[in-house]
């Protein structure tokens, strides 16, 4: 039976309606924030997908969908970001990168560094066409270095990061990263595919997307049910499973059980705003600053 990991300011009495929240991971060297996690589009409680990984000396926001940098900054300063990593071109995963881009241009104290973003080719052109319709425009090419990702593995800082194509409509990378001895695995966006196996081997924490819940005439090749999440988790040996990418429209009750029925380890549902480090929440910067 899975262990359902029920965290938060809140509660219900009512199952169907509950708050199960457990938005970031502690790792003893490495901390996961859950800055959005909301499917397709900006919910009502969340941004979209957005995700922040600090070992401490080094910063990587994997995602950067719509709605995402203002809460960002709840955890970090933008000038303290090291790398971006995008795992696909669809805007509830990148299109806050043109107000990343704008504050790099425009901010007083200055443009600072570029910083490298990895991501599918051709984002900066995409990008790009998203800050401006000016075909003259160099904002996001001033901001930002671009490098292509491609299925393998390559070192971002201290992480290692080995990525792997998903089955998605558009070009998408699903990660499985590293540092001193755990292990991160992303699904991204994907409908079933034998690659999320690999990417999640024996991973410490699964965060997998489970965008559907069971029912007929789901459309093929798209996104995961949470009874596939679980599937995925549950061949891959992981230690934790984490749901996202939740649609808004979705009663996560539903999720929560569906999963559970073919996982039976630690389970829950992803949700923003809060951090876990040592037990203890250290709640919002006092000036993040840019």
């Amino acid at each position: 039976m899975s262990r359902i990991i029920l965290v938060g300011p809140d509660f219900s009495d009512d199952f169907y309606h509950p708050v199960t929240i457990v938005p970031a991971l502690a790792w003893m060297t490495v901390q996961i924030t859950i800055v959005g996690c909301a499917g397709s589009y900006p919910a009502p409680d969340s941004p979209a997908s957005c995700y922040l990984i600090d070992t401490g000396s080094f910063r990587l926001v994997i995602d950067l969908g719509n709605g995402a940098l203002g809460q960002l900054q709840r955890y970090v300063s933008l000038e303290e970001v090291d790398a971006v990593c995008l795992s696909h071109l669809h805007a509830d995963h990148c299109l806050d990168m043109c107000g990343f881009s704008v504050v790099k241009t425009h901010h007083p104290r200055g443009q600072g560094r570029r910083i490298p973003v990895y991501a599918p080719a051709g984002a900066q052109d995409h990008l790009g066409k998203a800050l401006s319709p000016d075909p003259d425009s160099t904002g996001m090419r001033d901001s930002f270095s671009f490098i292509d990702l491609a299925a393998g593995s390559l070192e971002i800082g201290p992480l290692r990061v080995t990525t792997a194509r998903m089955n998605h409509p558009v070009e998408t990378f699903g990660f499985r990263i590293e540092h001193d001895g755990q292990v991160l695995a992303y699904s991204a966006d994907t409908g079933p595919e034998p690659e999320l196996l690999r990417l999640a081997a024996g991973a410490d924490v699964l965060l997998c997307e489970a965008s559907f819940l069971d029912g007929p005439d789901l459309p093929p090749d798209l996104h995961l049910t949470a009874r596939q999440a679980g599937e995925y988790a549950a061949r891959a040996g992981v230690g934790e499973l984490v749901l996202t990418h939740l649609v808004a429209w979705n009663d996560r009750a539903p999720a929560l059980s569906q999963a559970a029925q073919a996982f039976d380890g630690e389970l829950s549902l992803a949700s923003p705003g809060r951090r876990l480090l040592g037990g203890a929440d250290p709640g919002a910067p006092e000036q993040a600053g840019y």
